[in-house]
């Protein structure tokens, strides 16, 4: 019985979980097709103006018109702005690098958090999630050896993505107590504020078509569906359950990467991601052990 009891909340959680990651990956494959032909600050600007555009009306409706007022305004403002340079950092970095092994390479941010967990967060790391980051560390390596498509100045941006994204989690949790609304909209509010004064120079002969406007609505959408999508998860089912499903964003950024840009991980490559993912899995499977445990 207590068996079927920890699986009830996953059944619940997972479907939303999966459809974060599918939009989530969405949003890297549209954002990296935007890239390639308009100025990487219009495309960030999009993807936090369009998920404002879809949080507002939503955190307004379910959380009353007080939804923005926070008791921790600094900690969410130091927080958006993480997830504002991982974007810029990843987005950039996309510009140059095949999808799959550029996102494959972000899950430097579980290396990251679990060197930085004990000065910002004040845990002392368990040694499974050393173990864990040790052989991500191999699996990346594989991916970055000389001779493979991301050994290019580019990975400079992915794995200054992976650090901003490991201080954006670690905020995250020491915001648990704020409703999750309000720190929805803070993200979206602190990027379109600091893009917004950026569009007069890049919408100058930036003309975007009519399916290309689509694309940039979309991103918002994505983004905001994709986040929203993350909060119902975390809140049905604890993070350690759901965090072996990450890793199907693997799939969707080689499914992508090929339907789209014909990219497709060599061998080797592939060889790296599969060391990631067994990494990650086999710390959530000792996670969950832990709770359950506890």
């Amino acid at each position: 019985m207590a068996h079927a009891a920890h699986d009830h909340p996953l059944r619940r959680a997972l479907p939303l979980f999966l459809l974060a990651g599918l939009a989530l990956s969405s949003l890297d494959a549209t954002a990296k097709y935007l890239t390639r032909d308009h100025s990487l600050f219009l495309v960030v600007w999009a993807r936090y103006a369009g998920q404002m555009l879809v949080v507002t009306p939503w955190a307004w409706h379910r959380a009353g018109p007080g939804f923005w007022r926070t008791r921790r305004l600094r900690l969410q403002l130091v927080r958006s702005a993480f997830l504002l340079a991982a974007t810029m950092c990843f987005f950039g970095g996309l510009r140059f690098l095949p999808l799959a092994e550029g996102s494959a390479i972000t899950f430097l941010a579980l290396i990251f958090i679990v060197a930085l967990s004990q000065p910002v967060l004040g845990e002392r790391p368990t040694r499974a999630r050393v173990v864990a980051s040790i052989v991500g560390f191999i699996g990346i390596l594989i991916i970055l050896r000389p001779g493979s498509a991301v050994f290019h100045p580019a990975v400079l941006l992915l794995i200054a993505t992976a650090l901003t994204h490991s201080f954006y989690s670690m905020y995250t949790r020491k915001l648990a107590d704020e409703d999750p609304r309000t720190t929805l909209f803070y993200s979206a509010l602190v990027g379109t504020v600091a893009m917004t004064p950026f569009l007069p120079w890049v919408i100058a002969g930036d003309v975007p078509t009519l399916r290309d406007s689509a694309l940039f609505v979309l991103l918002g959408v994505l983004a905001g569906l994709g986040h929203w999508s993350l909060i119902g998860a975390y809140t049905l089912a604890p993070a350690s359950m759901l965090v072996p499903f990450t890793y199907v964003q693997m799939l969707w950024a080689t499914a992508y990467g090929y339907a789209i840009f014909g990219q497709i991980p060599d061998g080797w490559s592939a060889v790296g991601m599969a060391v990631i993912v067994a990494g990650g899995v086999l710390l959530a499977l000792q996670e969950r052990r832990r709770v359950r445990a506890g």
